[in-house]
């Protein structure tokens, strides 16, 4: 009985994410995680932390516990991404969201990055992204459309 109810909550859990209804998927994970605190369930309801009660620490912290229980399951480095792009961290989200890539094809992960972008190459390759020349001709060149 426990493990339907269980899989039943994971299930609803998840159809909560993708309607982007966090704080139903919030409760269904808190419950879940009541039943058996697995590896899933605690990386989605860490992401649900992050996302409605701002405990980022803690998300983060329960994201890379589900990831060493389960290495190759890319669920986690999703949610990993999804918790540090609420926190404002867009390159440690980019990072971890390309490991899930590797680990396995995620389509989530595919949508996820291709929504967030890819930057243009710097106008002087041969300098650092960040020097002052590529940042001001950049900005420069976006600015008259030629980017």
């Amino acid at each position: 009985m426990t493990t339907e109810r269980y899989r039943m909550l994971i299930r609803q859990g998840l159809e909560a994410l993708e309607q982007n209804d966090t704080l139903l998927a919030l409760v269904l994970f808190e419950d879940a995680c009541k039943l058996a605190d697995t590896p899933t369930a605690k990386s989605c309801l860490a992401y649900c932390l992050a996302k409605e009660k701002k405990q980022f620490q803690k998300a983060v912290a329960m994201c890379l516990s589900a990831q060493q229980k389960e290495p190759n399951n890319s669920l986690h480095y999703l949610n990993l991404g999804r918790t540090y792009l609420a926190a404002g961290q867009k390159l440690k989200a980019l990072r971890a969201l390309r490991k899930g890539l590797k680990m396995e094809r995620n389509q989530q992960i595919i949508d996820l990055l291709v929504q967030l972008g890819q930057r243009k190459t710097p106008p002087i390759a041969a300098l650092p992204r960040e020097h002052f020349l590529n940042r001001n001709i950049g900005r420069f060149l976006t600015r008259i459309g030629m980017r």
